[in-house]
């Protein structure tokens, strides 16, 4: 790589980061606030991204990533569906907190159908799991795997809704999301809060509570 070429990639990574600092502070934030934010001219942030709708989708795909890599990994190991679902709801959210008001800005700039598409391999495995779930009769629904994957996962859409308007408090919304998945999959809600709470014990020390405390 050519000097020049890493100065370019360094410039295109403040960008990024420094946009999704800005963006997160101030949704409104301008491509000449980011620019001053950055050390930056505007013309070399319009030489990587040409409008401000191109930055926030580069950045949806960097939480896409993230999203993606965290769902594969909740299910990493786990061979009873509903506590798979648990694992992955859990960490999906400790990255879907972290990106909710740029998904938000996203859906402005590309879409839901957008999203979705970036979103596939994550509704596929999903779809798998739910469907085994079905199958193993750990999970009881109406409707098919596949459409109770988009059932799901517009729960965790009206989820970072309810936090970012501040009807839910972020630190539980990610046991409310796998609660209320477990719950639209057929779980008990008693059976839910308690493996959910024990996943959560798991995976973050004393983050156990959490899940039963009321509004979660």
């Amino acid at each position: 790589m050519s000097a020049a070429q890493a100065r370019a990639d360094a410039n295109r990574r403040r960008i990024l980061d420094v946009a999704f600092a800005e963006l997160t502070r101030d949704p409104d934030a301008s491509m000449d606030q980011i620019a001053r934010a950055a050390g930056v001219v505007r013309r070399t942030v319009y030489g990587h991204f040409p409008s401000r709708d191109a930055l926030v989708t580069a950045i949806l795909d960097e939480a896409v990533e993230a999203v993606t890599a965290a769902h594969a990994a909740g299910y990493e190991g786990v061979d009873d569906p509903p506590r798979a679902v648990a694992s992955a709801m859990l960490a999906v959210w400790d990255v879907t907190d972290r990106y909710r008001l740029l998904i938000s800005l996203a859906q402005r700039a590309i879409a839901m159908e957008g999203i979705r598409e970036r979103l596939a391999p994550v509704h596929e495995r999903g779809t798998a799991m739910l469907q085994r779930g079905l199958d193993e009769g750990r999970f009881v629904s109406p409707m098919p795997a596949n459409a109770l994957a988009y059932v799901v996962e517009n729960i965790m859409f009206a989820l970072m809704e309810t936090v970012n308007d501040g009807l839910i408090p972020a630190e539980e919304a990610g046991p409310a999301a796998a609660v209320t998945f477990l719950c639209a999959a057929g779980l008990p809600p008693a059976e839910a809060e308690a493996l959910v709470a024990e996943v959560a014990a798991e995976q973050v020390p004393g983050a156990a509570g959490r899940a039963s405390e009321p509004g979660a």
